[in-house]
Parts: C-alpha cells; structure tokens; sequence
C-alpha cells in the first residue's frame, strides 16, 4: 500500500493516481476525512495520556501533605481522564480499521515516466527483437490447437472430459516439450544468479494480501472448496494464481539485513485461474487455459537499485526468448493499462504466426504475452511487512520488490509449435532445448490411441 505520509502529504498526486489507472471506487475525500478524524484522535489520546500521569503523580504528593480534599478531586479527575481516554482509543481502534481497509484499495501510484493512457490501445512499444532474420514459413501456418490434435500431443477433448473447459492433456512429445522448457527456463536463470524455490501451491489469504490480490481482485482465483470464512484463517487457502504470492510473502514479516541484497528468487509452479477466455480462438487451443505451467522471477532490492534492477530483470527474462531464437516485442504499459499493485511494468511478447487475431509483423499472426516485468517499489513490501536494516544501528527500513515471469510455458509452446513449423507438419526442436528431449530434433507426433481415431471402431 501507499504510505500514509503519501496520502497526508500529497493527496492531489495520489487523486491523479487514482484517476490514471481508471479507478472509480475509492472515496478519496472521505478517507482523508477518516485520517484526520483518526490524527486528531491520536493527538487527544497522547495528551490525555500525559495529563493521566501528570494527575497521578500529584495525587501521592497531596496525600503526603494532607490535601485529602484535592486528592479527591484528583482521582476523580484521573477517572474521567480515563473515561475519556477508553473512549478515544475505541474510536481510534475503529478509525484505524477502517483506515486500512480503505488504503488496501488504494493503487500503487506510477512512476512518473510511465505513459499516460486510458487502456491497452495506448501500450507504448519499446522494440522489437528477433525479426531480421525469420526462418522461413509454411505458405499457410497450421494453427498450434490444429497442429497439436494432428501430432496428437495435444488433447482438448480428453481435458474437458477429465477436468471441463479450458484444461488440456499435453502427451509424447508435447508434454516433454513443457518439462523440456521449464528445465530451460530454470537453468538458465540460476546462471544468472537465481536462487531455487519450490513453493506450496495453496497460499492463504494474508499471502494473497500481501502481493495485492486480495481483498480487491479474488474473482478469478480459485478458493479451496472447504476454506474458513475468517479471512486470515491459515485454512482460508486459494490455489496460487502465481508463484509472486508464496515467493514474495517467503520474507513476510521479516526484517533482512543489508548484506542479504538483492535477493533474486525462481519458482516453477502450475498456477490456476479462472479467466474464462475471450471470445474466437482465444477459447480455442492453450492460450488461455485454467491451469498453466511458469517460472517466476521474484527480487528484493534496496530501494536505490530497483530502477537498474527492473531493466535487468527485463534482460533476464527476455533471454530466453533470444536462446530459442523466437521473435518477440516489449511493450510499456501506460497508466491505465498498469494494475493495481505496479509503479512500472514492461510486457514481453511472443510473435506466434499461426493467427490473424492482432496486428503482427507484415505476414500477420499475433502477439502472445509470455511475462510481465513489474517494479512494485515498497508497495508490496508495506502490505506484507517485508523491511531491511541498511546499518545494525539504523532503523528498519521497506524495501522494493520486482517480478516477472521467465516466462509462461504454454505460450511459448505455442509460439514453438507454430514459428517452428515444417512444411510436412513437423516442427523442429529448438537447439538450446534438445538437451533436454534425449538430443530430439524434430517433433514428428504419434498415432492417436482409442477407437476415436479411426472413427467408429467398425
């Protein structure tokens, strides 16, 4: 969350925010309102507080000199001090709930250098990589969702059957692909200094507030079918919609030291959503599905290092994209495309050639977002209580945290399966992921099982 410093010194820059980002259901007036009724409160509480032990010890002072009439007065004085003060301090209690709740739905401000934009159509491209040299194509580009029943190493069917819509079988060589990716994907970024994590897969609800989808933006997450209703019951758990929420909230409630940073973590883990797809193939083939395979890239910095490390974290999860020498582009979200929780945040996305559903390069295809690289500065860390000591005698201190995906598994498959393809139908492996597959060089598919692929069995 924002700091109350912000709010009480800048409200106009924090209105801005609010409008910037497109959202309409915070009462900023009445907050502010809240916070001032709540200050006053604490100030009448510190005074009263002072007059109490003020009180006090001249009540022993007047007993000691026989002034047992205004002794009296002083007791009685002390107890309507502390009638008051109990009546202050339920109020405050309540304001200050209150308060927090609301600043909870208060978005992270953006940096000052992000584009001003209403929504998605107003993105800012940064560059392109990876298009001077495309390999040659089929005349006709067999989509991914085709292509993956033809090899018959992708199965819709059988995964609506087994779990409904919107999950899949990956089989024979597309699920080696996935493990062949995600093994990729994790060697490579320990090579670049990332430390291993494998988290739990149900997080709970402070988990979930801490990186900042909750309590505001649950609606697509799925919640464990027999969850307390107390919000912060350690039996109250979602399924991870991203590895951000376990990872971030690894240091929750912690004070690291100086010498602990940067911290650069990577966690593997299916994540579950459930975004229903959009209309067309956007609900056809892997696109977007209810439960998808990433890596995720999650740093703790000191503050004056987050800017150098968001453009590094850029460069680390784009480098994958350019060892499978698989087109792509980098956009800048402008405010209003932003999310709650982001000061500044890059897409990377993925040229896949099978489809005509976004403007691409000149022969068409779309672009398919495999990470997003954010800089939350000290907003995450504030709202799950994650701080450092910059020197043992100096106080504590919020640090920034960044993430992004290195990267999304499906997508890339698609992108593979699509910008890899053969005339015949084939596609070839990748070279930097056939290590991976026994030395694999071409995925060619298998002979579909079951009496369904040779129609009635007669």
């Amino acid at each position: 969350m924002i700091s109350r410093q912000t709010l009480r010194e800048e409200p106009e820059r924090v209105r801005d925010a609010l409008d910037a980002k497109g959202v309409d259901d915070v009462d900023l007036d009445e907050i502010l309102e809240i916070y001032d009724e709540w200050r006053d409160l604490k100030a009448e509480g510190d005074d009263l507080r002072h007059e109490r032990n003020e009180v006090s010890r001249t009540i022993g002072e007047l007993k000691r000199d026989g002034e047992e009439e205004k002794a009296q007065d002083a007791i009685d004085r002390s107890s309507e001090l502390k009638e008051r003060l109990e009546e202050v301090e339920d109020r405050a209690d309540e304001l200050e709930a209150d308060l927090e709740e609301r600043m909870m739905r208060i978005p992270m401000l953006p940096d000052d250098d992000v584009p001003r934009g209403a929504d998605e159509s107003e993105n800012v491209e940064r560059r392109r990589e990876g298009f001077d040299d495309l390999r040659d194509l089929p005349e006709e580009v067999t989509p991914h969702y085709d292509l993956g029943e033809e090899l018959d190493i992708l199965d819709f069917e059988r995964g609506a059957k087994v779990s409904g819509g919107g999950y899949y079988f990956a089989k024979g060589e597309g699920a080696r692909l996935e493990h062949a990716l995600i093994q990729f994907f994790l060697e490579t970024h320990r090579e670049q200094g990332y430390t291993d994590v494998f988290p739990p897969i149900p997080v709970n609800s402070r988990s979930m507030e801490g990186t900042g989808q909750f309590p505001k933006f649950t609606e697509d997450a799925y919640r464990l079918e027999g969850s307390h209703d107390e919000p912060y019951d350690d039996d109250d758990l979602w399924l991870l919609p991203t590895a951000e929420v376990p990872v971030t909230n690894l240091h929750r409630d912690e004070i690291l030291l100086d010498d602990d940073l940067p911290l650069k973590y990577q966690a593997y883990s299916p994540n579950f959503r459930q975004e229903a797809g959009e209309h067309g193939t956007e609900t056809r083939g892997i696109v977007r599905v209810h439960q998808f395979n990433k890596v995720e890239l999650v740093n703790f910095v000191r503050p004056e290092e987050s800017d150098e490390r968001f453009e590094g974290l850029v460069s680390e999860a784009e480098s994958v994209l350019q060892e499978l020498g698989l087109p792509y582009r980098i956009l800048e979200m402008c405010t209003g495309d932003l999310g709650f929780t982001q000061a500044k945040k890059y897409d990377i996305e993925v040229w896949a050639p099978g489809d005509d559903m976004a403007e691409g390069p000149d022969r068409g295809g779309r672009w398919l977002e495999v990470s997003s690289v954010s800089n939350f500065r000290e907003f995450q860390a504030r709202r799950a209580g994650i701080q450092y000591r910059p020197e043992q005698h100096e106080s504590a201190e919020y640090l920034h945290t960044l993430n992004g995906s290195g990267v999304a598994v499906p997508r890339v498959v698609v992108a593979i399966l699509e910008y890899y393809q053969n005339d015949d139908g084939t596609v070839d492996v990748p070279e930097p992921l056939q290590p991976y597959m026994g030395g694999q060089e071409l995925i060619e598919g298998r002979e579909p099982v079951g009496e369904s692929a040779v129609g009635d069995g007669n």
